[in-house]
């Protein structure tokens, strides 16, 4: 083989595996994209629906696309195509109101014109209470070891969506709220670990989501490893996965 023909050979060489990289990279993207991203849970504020160290998939065309949809939301797209709306009870990514840089992951409990309130820590939906049935204790370990036990509560909205709930304490600073009247075009969002999360019951801080805003609907944990540890510490999978989570449904 003359020096001419093995430069074209290993020019062809570099070609192919570019172009495999490319299509990868773009296959990814249009996934990513248009039909699931990947999600990690950095904070309690869903326990115990989601706990910090899960690892779960969005679907992105649940509720149709937005700018929101694209990397860096660059999209010149205005409000929804496609859209299909929330339901009660659906848990849902989106980007935070008040600073879109950031994502956010709670549950829809209000929709657009309902009225909300929280009152003894039972939620309201245009003057009904949501029905809240007493359960079991949820129980969980810290890093260091320290158990604790932590009232949970089954709630049943008013379209049959079922979910527990947790109460750290009878007497939490948004156990008691104004009512609130969520405008058109919005919803209600709650973390289910309720006297542990900024949610739309701060309307400083979160307040009304709009249905632009919605990024996808929570579909499946693809993963999960206990708080403390990191994911790429491989070496540790066997003790830190938890493995009964993987392939949960939410």
């Amino acid at each position: 083989m003359s020096v001419t023909e093995n430069k074209k050979e290993k020019d062809s060489g570099l070609y192919e595996t570019v172009k495999v990289v490319v299509q990868a990279l773009l296959i990814a993207l249009v996934v990513r994209t248009f039909l699931f991203q990947p999600f990690s849970i950095p904070s309690g504020s869903m326990k115990d629906t989601l706990l910090i160290g899960d690892y779960l998939f969005v679907s992105k065309y649940s509720y149709g696309y937005s700018r929101f949809s694209f990397p860096f939301g660059f999209a010149p797209i205005s409000g929804r195509i496609w859209g299909t709306e929330p339901e009660r009870g659906d848990v849902a990514v989106f980007k935070l109101p008040t600073d879109t840089s950031i994502d956010y992951i709670k549950r829809v409990i209000g929709l657009p014109g309902d009225t909300i309130q929280v009152t003894e820590g039972v939620v309201y939906i245009n003057g009904e209470p949501v029905e809240r049935k007493r359960i079991d204790d949820y129980i969980e370990q810290s890093p260091t070891g320290v158990v604790r036990r932590v009232a949970r509560y089954r709630e049943t909205l008013p379209n049959g969506a079922s979910y527990d709930t947790l109460d750290l304490t009878p007497r939490g600073q948004l156990d008691n709220t104004r009512e609130y009247k969520v405008p058109e075009g919005h919803y209600f969002m709650m973390g289910d670990n309720r006297d542990n999360s900024i949610d739309s019951r701060v309307l400083s801080r979160v307040g009304y989501v709009p249905f632009e805003n919605f990024m996808g609907r929570a579909e499946i944990l693809f993963f999960s490893i206990k708080e403390g540890n990191a994911a790429w510490e491989i070496w540790t999978w066997p003790w830190s996965v938890r493995w009964d989570r993987i392939g949960r449904t939410l």
